[in-house]
């Protein structure tokens, strides 16, 4: 496991028990777990450990623009008109 911390690269020997479990420093577990959650990300030979952080989607409202032609009020077909593109 290796923890990044600015520049700084600190490698850590741990140990897998039989059903592949590790145990994640309390020091990283501290700083950066928000939640009991984390992204498994496998890059080759390389696993990374990354904390889960939920995506405010609200950052997303009324950032698309689409020029329809269908009322709103009708959502069948506006899916429709707009699976069309």
């Amino acid at each position: 496991m290796v923890f990044c911390h600015a520049d700084v690269v600190q490698a850590i020997l741990k140990e897998i028990d039989e059903q592949g479990r590790i145990v994640i420093p309390a020091e990283w577990r501290k700083k950066w777990l928000r939640r009991n959650k984390v992204i498994l990300r496998r890059r080759g030979e390389v696993l990374e450990i990354l904390p889960y952080k939920e995506v405010d989607l609200t950052a997303f409202f009324d950032r698309a623009e689409v020029d329809i032609k269908t009322d709103l009020s009708d959502w069948h077909a506006l899916r429709r008109e707009l699976r069309k593109r």
